[in-house]
């Protein structure tokens, strides 16, 4: 019996959208072109390559369905969704996009089924890992997202701003510490 099946990837992605958007309100706007260092992407940027980090996984599984990888042009596939970076969005339009990306990878993923998760994808000739399954490539999504919220995470320090989750934590242990008090 699969214990992690579409219904859980999906929910489990959901989590770390929800968290990602909470992010993306709590910076000001004012500091979305704000860059950790030269050469790095600006807040907006990385918020922005959030929204479309399924989008690869989507085109190969979803919308153009391939079992190998050999002879897919990545740079030409990726140019395009690389240069919506660079374009100038609002934070509430950039949090539209959060919210409407979540939503379709999320919907569709809780429709898969466990013989589709369990398929294979083989990797062009010398990949490594030589195949990946489609459930690999599907939380590879939510992987993503979760190392470029940390780095928003990192920035929020950077501006002044107590990260949501780390708040909660601190709520928490002063409640806990509160109830332990004679």
């Amino acid at each position: 019996m699969n214990c992690y099946g579409s219904k859980e990837i999906a929910a489990s992605f959901r989590t770390v959208r929800n968290n990602t958007l909470q992010i993306a309100h709590d910076i000001p706007e004012d500091q979305y072109s704000f860059r950790a260092a030269e050469g790095t992407r600006t807040v907006a940027q990385i918020l922005i390559h959030i929204s479309n980090v399924h989008r690869f996984v989507t085109t190969i599984l979803r919308d153009e369905p391939r079992s190998s990888m050999e002879g897919f042009n990545f740079p030409a596939f990726i140019g395009p969704i690389a240069a919506t970076e660079q374009e100038p969005l609002t934070k509430a339009q950039i949090i539209a996009r959060l919210t409407a990306t979540g939503e379709d990878f999320e919907s569709w993923v809780k429709t898969l089924s466990d013989d589709f998760l369990c398929r294979a994808v083989a990797m062009p000739p010398g990949g490594s890992p030589p195949s990946r399954t489609h459930f690999d490539m599907l939380l590879s999504v939510k992987e993503q997202e979760m190392h470029h919220r940390g780095q928003l995470m990192l920035i929020e320090r950077m501006l002044g701003i107590t990260p949501h989750l780390t708040r909660i934590a601190q709520e928490r242990r002063a409640a806990m510490a509160a109830a332990a008090k004679p």
